[in-house]
């Protein structure tokens, strides 16, 4: 007789990380393959987190922190608010999480109960969408478009017939990289506010913006649940380490859900973050190339006709519609792969109803690979 298995299990893939298996089984083969699935910086750590981890490995005993995080780590961060948004942020209302990974579940299971109805723009992070379904919390998806930038927006959000509890947003966003100007999330705080829902924003891409710069919703809505991380302006994807900002009435329950499910973050992944802010004009090198990587992606993908992108305002993404070469966007990137070692997402990793007409490509690689990989790209297209 066959045991139960839980239906929690039973949401859809987080697509990119399957493209990303294939890639490294065709690696293993001895294939040459661009990464452009992964949203991850191809550059190490800033050294001096390095320095710090190896330091601490070699001198701390590296146990268990307290389940909000170490306190010093909460006060940098604290400190960073204050110098970069003139936001001033309490500690005691500052968790560093396993991830923002770890931050969206214990926001989700903190602010939200079952049966609650979150909303969320379409296309956006699959993650939001399956971690909620998992959670027995259900998304409601928001068309966007160009014309607001791929961005939800007060409209939108009321044009809603049925009443939601929270709503989601991202900026800068995955997939599009599209931002929110300060006045739009100004706007869009209000509404949320007047509406009396819960904003869980987040903002992990900040500080990877070419245009202009994002501020934290956190200026505007104090009831807002704000999800950052190491990851990707401070190139720390494998350290697993974030944090999440809560109001004064989620603290104790979010400490409580991470003491039981997390027990702490990596504690040796803290002490090196703590180092991280003191490296800014390394990683803003970074973004200088990502910036260089974007152009020189995009004018490639013009001279193959696809034209049609989301603003690319921040992060480190291109979402292109490839219409005029498929309706399946999951088979053009199965065949890209096999047949050039160009890796790329399907849209519909993305957005359930319409990302069977676009993909999505990340320029966080090192230049040399983007120029091969437009070139592979181009070869394949006119072809």
């Amino acid at each position: 007789m066959a045991l139960k298995v839980s239906q929690r299990g039973k949401i859809s893939p987080f697509i990119v990380m399957d493209v990303l298996r294939a890639g490294n089984k065709l690696q293993a083969q001895g294939k040459e393959v661009f990464h452009l699935e992964l949203g991850q910086p191809s550059t190490p750590a800033p050294k001096s987190v390095i320095d710090a981890a190896v330091k601490a490995a070699n001198e701390d005993p590296l146990g268990y922190t307290e389940a909000l995080g170490r306190s010093d780590l909460r006060e940098k961060i604290s400190d960073w608010y204050l110098q970069r948004y003139q936001v001033q942020v309490p500690i005691e209302r500052i968790i560093i999480t396993t991830g923002s990974s770890a931050g969206f579940v214990l926001a989700f299971l903190a602010a939200f109960d079952c049966g609650d109805r979150i909303a969320l723009g379409d296309p956006s992070y699959p993650a939001y969408r399956n971690i909620l379904r998992a959670l027995g919390i259900t998304p409601v998806g928001l068309e966007t478009n160009s014309a607001t930038r791929f961005q939800p927006t007060p409209e939108i959000l009321n044009s809603l017939h049925s009443p939601v509890d929270g709503l989601i947003v991202a900026n800068p966003a995955n997939p599009t990289g599209c931002m929110i100007d300060d006045y739009g999330l100004r706007k869009l705080c209000a509404a949320v506010k007047h509406r009396g829902i819960r904003l869980v924003s987040d903002e992990i891409y900040h500080g990877i913006w070419f245009d202009f710069d994002a501020e934290t919703a956190l200026k505007y809505d104090e009831n807002a649940i704000i999800i950052s991380s190491f990851s990707k302006y401070f190139c720390m994807t494998g350290w697993r380490v974030g944090w999440m900002i809560v109001p004064e009435e989620l603290v104790r329950s979010v400490e409580c859900l991470a003491q039981n499910i997390y027990i702490s973050a990596p504690s040796i992944s803290q002490i090196a973050a703590n180092a991280a802010f003191d490296s800014i004009d390394e990683l803003e090198k970074n973004v200088f190339r990502y910036r260089q990587n974007r152009d020189i992606l995009l004018r490639g993908l013009a001279r193959m006709g696809l034209t049609e992108s989301a603003p690319v305002d921040g992060a480190f993404y291109i979402y292109i519609d490839v219409s005029n070469f498929t309706e399946d966007s999951e088979a053009f990137c199965r065949d890209l792969l096999l047949e050039t070692g160009v890796a790329a997402t399907p849209g519909k990793d993305f957005d359930p109803l319409r990302g069977n007409r676009s993909i999505r490509l990340s320029f966080s690689g090192n230049t040399k690979m983007i120029r091969k990989a437009v070139e592979r790209l181009g070869n394949w297209i006119s072809n």
